[in-house]
């Protein structure tokens, strides 16, 4: 058996299960909020260089290709959330052992995972490009970036398990530096690789995977190097079957869920790109500020997933309750905020993108009309990320698929076939699948027992 004994290095850790509720959620998630605004930064950079240095077409292409970046990436992020929340409940239960192991299989997972995301990224690109109707004039910019960030995407995976891994004991921070380093790089070398190399759109998703692997090998290093108990020893790297059981669990229903969602947010795409370039052009402006826009709720979210990890580790079932209120009320504080400021000043958060007057009353016209509407994404958000610290990422799972892909593809299927060719009615899918999804996990959630998919109470139950 693995003994640990490392304790001098945890102060980056933070055990969640004692003290003021607010400030541990605060504390966690305001790095994670400034993390999550730099690591947007990478592709809205990208987004603002070629708008202003390239052209129209290549503006185009590097914004309409994320819903095919999301689908993949959301996979991922599905899995390294469930690695970080078997972490996290093992952190909370003191339990050093199963912490170690599951640092270790999580990173081999990574190793894997790298490889075959890679040759699926390259190898499908054209498919995905034609499948979702991609103009011709911009098909040639798009394949390029895409090929481009999928060949080199192995630095953001890696950075984002490494992430998951110090998020779940509490250590926000340390993500949050090596974003920022990531994103002046990436910044750097865009404007070096356009305007300097005139490389194009090529020049900016270089400068895009170079970031990304600077991030993942900071994490790696502080892993690597830390003496806290997620401390990565490489002789000691495997898979433990029993904690990959544990994350699969977990991971596998995040994961469908994030790129399923993100696949049919391919479909709305295909409904966008119907309407031309400068509609494209509108979409992907709103689609840049729609991001920021999430990025707190986002943020409380996982804080409400490591927080109520931690306590139900410990059984504290009232806390981790208490949580989740907490990060709700939080984050519908400052999504209003937000999104007042974003209706007020729609036309000139679009011109920063892109000035080109057609594009900005295309995506003026997005954002005044569905930003009232996110408010309602606070609900599913943080409920999700409550029960998917519990160990419950199923129910989640299936309330986001139903919303999110089946009504919300069932309402552009008739929007666009029966009622109105109108590009409005389409953007409106958005908020009517926002309505549905948090309707529908708010009533699941006020039955739902958090303490019933607990991870770690089996291992204490096969102790017995």
């Amino acid at each position: 058996m693995h003994s640990l004994t490392h304790t001098a290095g945890q102060s980056h850790d933070v055990d969640m299960t004692t003290g003021s509720v607010f400030r541990h959620l605060l504390y966690f998630s305001l790095p994670l909020l400034a993390g999550n605004i730099f690591q947007q930064l990478y592709n809205t950079v990208d987004t603002w260089v070629v708008g202003n240095y390239v052209s129209n077409e290549a503006f185009s292409a590097v914004g309409t290709v994320a819903p095919i970046i999301n689908m993949l990436i959301g996979t991922f992020m599905g899995l390294s959330s469930g690695a970080g929340v078997v972490i996290s409940q093992y952190y909370g239960a003191k339990n050093e052992e199963k912490v170690h192991d599951a640092v270790h299989t999580s990173i081999v997972i990574t190793v894997i995972l790298t490889i075959a995301f890679t040759a699926l990224g390259v190898g499908m690109t054209p498919t995905m490009l034609r499948f979702m109707k991609t103009p011709a004039e911009v098909f040639p910019e798009s394949t390029a970036y895409l090929t481009i960030y999928f060949g080199g995407m192995a630095g953001l995976l890696f950075y984002n398990m490494g992430a998951a891994i110090l998020r779940a004991v509490g250590d926000s921070r340390r993500p949050f530096y090596f974003l920022v380093v990531a994103a002046v790089i990436n910044t750097v070398l865009d404007l070096v690789f356009v305007i300097v190399f005139q490389m194009g759109v090529r020049g900016v998703a270089y400068a895009t995977i170079i970031a990304q692997g600077v991030s993942a090998l900071l994490t790696l290093a502080t892993l690597l190097r830390t003496s806290s108990w997620v401390q990565v020893i490489p002789r000691d790297l495997r898979l433990h079957m029993d904690i990959l059981t544990k994350i699969i669990r977990v991971g596998i229903p995040a994961a469908l869920q994030m790129a399923v969602t993100a696949f049919s947010n391919v479909f709305v795409q295909s409904y966008i790109n119907v309407f031309g370039a400068d509609c494209m052009g509108g979409w992907t402006a709103y689609h840049k500020i729609d991001q920021l826009i999430f990025l707190p709720m986002q943020s409380l979210s996982l804080a409400a997933t490591t927080f109520v990890g931690q306590n139900l580790g410990v059984r504290q079932v009232s806390r981790a309750k208490q949580g989740t209120r907490t990060a709700l009320f939080m984050s519908m504080a400052v999504t209003l905020l937000i999104s007042a400021a974003v209706i007020l000043f729609a036309p000139g958060l679009v011109a920063f993108f892109n000035d080109k007057p057609e594009v900005v009353t295309f995506g003026t016209l997005f954002l005044r009309h569905l930003t009232p509407f996110y408010v309602l994404c606070c609900l599913n958000q943080v409920y999700a990320g409550s029960l998917r610290g519990a160990g419950n990422s199923r129910a989640p799972m299936l309330i986001m698929l139903l919303s999110f892909v089946l009504f919300r593809q069932a309402y552009l299927y008739i929007m666009a076939n029966f009622i109105s060719n109108a590009v409005l009615p389409i953007a409106m899918g958005y908020p009517a699948g926002w309505l549905v999804c948090s309707a529908l996990i708010l009533l699941y959630y006020r039955h739902a027992h958090l303490e019933r998919n607990v991870l770690v109470t089996e291992d204490q139950e096969t102790a017995n």
